[in-house]
């Protein structure tokens, strides 16, 4: 196959725009071939006297881009196979027929010139970093730099724009709209994108973030520069004396919050808990910043080798069927990252500030998967009926019985987990019950014209079996 030479054109007009290299690859071309006549250096080539073709029939007929792309690729190579061909397109950084060609072939060179979204950024006088696409391939992850979208070829593609990026910027952001190079940016908000009056291949849209502190959307950098902000000499008292251990206790509360928020099925409170969640771990982060102890970035790759480490059914050419084998392969892959030799050292591993109940299951579970553990549930009852004797047996000695309290305790979350039950949810559920049945009695005590501090327990008793009556009320 011969050689094929991309040329860039730039943006409008040719005269200002395209490069003395490109104009000079265009002269010496055994077949010079242009992606449309639809831009002023074809009449330019023309008034030189040069011969070209064009793709035109290819994008005037196929049913979508993509197609297009596909079809103008494979004509170029085709032609390639009979002579060198120079291919001449707006902007070879943006042009999808041009990736596409760089997949089906290696003998491509390509000269460079200027980019086609020069004009905008230079009339916009966008300083460094911003982001620069073709509508087609928006993906927006961000909104902490302005966004240059390019070949905004008709409202359609402008309503996906405004769609992928409202999430992070927001339908009020400010929008610099150019109907095409040579015109002035008309200035619109981010909802009026796919309204406007015209579009073409040469419509261009700048989408600029919003300044902290007032935004109408934020993101994770946003959130982190706030509390760098809190943190400085000018920020807050508060905020600025804390330190990973006085944060301890707040960040046990909001994930407590947070899981009572999603047991309640309160999804308009889970997002608010969850959001206080995420604000302990900024907090964190740039308290780590400051004292080289962690920061944001380091937390969120090490949880993202983590899960690629631990996932290799996913990521990797493991073969995993089952839940159980599943489960076997997470705990190999954490024993070896952890360096255990026995489940006894995967037990002194789990951190005693885990909640009791939690860490207790846990333990539990890593003995039941070397077989240390009952058959079913009715097994466990006994040594519940036993730890159950014996802090009788302590009492009645006059003993301390809180060692076998604990015993009756773990007994009793082994019951729980070999019913297939969660611990926490049973004791959450039992203090729910009480607290609805104390209610009760105390609104009957109340009606009756009676004290409860006045009752005796056996009196109390009585309210104490109605309120249980009412259970189903």
């Amino acid at each position: 196959m011969n050689k094929i030479t991309i040329v860039s054109l730039g943006p409008e007009p040719a005269e200002q725009n395209l490069c003395l290299g490109a104009l000079s690859a265009m002269k010496k071309a055994k077949k010079l071939i242009l992606r449309t006549e639809q831009v002023s250096a074809a009449d330019l080539l023309k008034a030189e006297g040069m011969e070209f073709e064009t793709l035109d029939f290819i994008y005037d007929t196929a049913e979508d881009f993509d197609t297009a792309h596909v079809k103008a690729a494979e004509y170029i190579i085709n032609m390639a196979l009979e002579s060198e061909i120079c291919y001449a397109v707006i902007d070879p950084l943006h042009d999808e027929s041009v990736k596409q060609l760089y997949k089906e072939n290696s003998n491509v060179l390509t000269l460079v010139g200027v980019p086609i979204h020069a004009p905008y950024v230079l009339k916009a006088r966008l300083e460094s970093p911003y982001i620069v696409t073709d509508a087609v391939s928006l993906k927006v992850y961000s909104a902490q730099y302005p966004i240059c979208i390019i070949e905004l070829e008709n409202k359609l593609l402008a309503g996906d724009c405004k769609l992928s990026s409202a999430p992070y910027f927001g339908d009020d952001a400010d929008v610099l709209f150019y109907e095409d190079e040579c015109k002035p940016y008309k200035k619109i908000k981010l909802f009026e994108l796919d309204r406007q009056a015209n579009y073409n291949h040469k419509t261009c849209a700048i989408i600029m973030p919003g300044q902290l502190p007032y935004k109408s959307r934020y993101d994770m950098e946003d959130l982190l520069e706030l509390m760098r902000i809190l943190r400085s000499d000018k920020g807050c008292p508060w905020d600025r004396k804390q330190t990973h251990q006085s944060l301890r206790p707040f960040l046990i509360e909001e994930a407590y919050e947070a899981a009572i928020a999603i047991d309640e099925g309160d999804w308009d409170s889970a997002l608010e808990e969850l959001g206080d969640v995420l604000l302990q771990i900024a907090l964190h982060s740039v308290i780590g910043e400051e004292y080289a102890s962690m920061t944001f970035q380091e937390i969120v790759s090490g949880i993202c080798k983590k899960m690629v480490l631990r996932h290799p059914h996913v990521f990797a050419d493991e073969n995993i069927g089952t839940i159980k084998e599943l489960r076997s392969s997470w705990e190999n892959i954490k024993k070896q990252e952890r360096g255990y030799d026995t489940v006894g050292d995967a037990m002194l591993d789990l951190k005693r500030g885990l909640p009791p109940l939690i860490r207790a299951e846990k333990v539990q579970k890593k003995a039941a998967d070397v077989g240390f553990d009952w058959d079913e549930p009715k097994e466990v009852l006994k040594k519940v009926h036993e730890e159950a004797d014996e802090v009788m047996e302590e009492i009645r000695l006059g003993n301390d019985p809180s060692e076998e309290i604990g015993d009756l305790f773990f007994a009793c979350i082994n019951l729980s987990r070999l019913c297939g039950l969660d611990s926490e949810d049973l004791i959450n559920m039992a203090t729910k019950k009480f607290i609805k049945r104390f209610v009760f009695m105390e609104k009957e005590v109340k009606l009756a014209g009676k004290a409860l501090k006045s009752l005796t327990i056996e009196e109390m008793s009585v309210y104490w079996e109605r309120s249980k009556a009412g259970d189903d009320k």
